[in-house]
């Protein structure tokens, strides 16, 4: 079918364009002060940032149902993904479900259970049959996905953003939270990348003579809680937006491991299902 092509077309574009990467778009964070007053912002700046990495270590020590919804923009088309689920990040397992409407593979389902990624709908391998990764060794082949849809893999992003500010409250998944806004840097946004895709993107970063642009935000609940994340990026006409909402913290997980009759060893997983 052509959608998922013409979907992993504009993705490779992510990284084959930044060149000519829009570093101007509409959702590039303030700039920082250079008033007298500069002293104050980057004391509320250092606040921000310990805000943000408090909410994620928590939340790293919990338990939560997510939903991703990734957009993909271009062709001049939009195109979207869903990945939902509940993780113990704490035990480090979980299980999602990965939806891609129109697709040749068009669902996919994944399980974190001891230090391994079980894999339902992998090319080659006979229905019913799991491919089963080492949790370390899965890689990111597109900017802004998670190698495998690990969730975990974006709190570490998030926790890593700089420059970042305080911008308001607003309602957020049905309670009010602070929105913090703030810049993936290279190092960050390339993090566990495939070789491949990790030497267009430094390329980009050195046609550019910068980082490539990539936005952040998180939001922050009275309690100190992270209730939902965003990460953008918008380069040659193609955007890729990635927000997870997150929900019922502290509930409990419930893992269910294939039996290993049922499961095939492979070293790698390609495709837009997986990241």
């Amino acid at each position: 079918m052509r959608r998922p092509l013409v979907l992993a077309a504009a993705a490779t574009l992510l990284c084959a364009g930044c060149s000519t990467a829009d570093a101007g778009n509409r959702d590039k964070p303030a700039a920082a002060s250079s008033s007298p007053s500069s002293g104050s912002s980057s004391a509320s700046a250092s606040a921000s940032g310990s805000a943000v990495r408090a909410a994620v270590a928590a939340l790293r020590e919990d338990t939560a149902g997510f939903r991703q919804k990734i957009e993909l923009e271009g062709d001049g088309r939009v195109y979207g993904l869903t990945i939902t689920g509940d993780f113990d990040f704490a035990a480090d397992n979980g299980h999602l479900a990965v939806d891609l409407p129109g697709g040749a593979i068009d669902h996919s389902d994944q399980i974190f259970a001891d230090g391994k990624i079980y894999i339902s709908g992998v090319q080659g391998i006979g229905e019913g049959t799991w491919g089963v990764v080492p949790r370390d060794e899965a890689q990111a082949h597109y900017l802004l996905r998670a190698p495998l849809n690990d969730p975990e893999h974006v709190l570490r992003q998030i926790a890593a953003m700089r420059k970042i500010s305080r911008e308001g409250t607003e309602n957020v998944q049905g309670v009010r939270a602070v929105r913090y806004r703030g810049i993936l840097d290279h190092r960050t946004a390339t993090l566990r990348m495939a070789t491949a895709v990790r030497t267009r993107m430094d390329q980009a970063r050195d046609a550019l003579g910068s980082d490539v642009p990539v936005f952040a935000d998180a939001w922050v609940d009275g309690r100190g809680r992270l209730v939902q994340i965003r990460m953008n990026v918008n380069m040659s006409g193609a955007r890729v937006t990635l927000t997870m909402a997150l929900s019922d913290i502290g509930k409990p997980v419930r893992v269910r491991v294939p039996p290993a009759s049922d499961t095939v060893p492979v070293t790698e997983v390609g495709g837009i299902l997986n990241g």
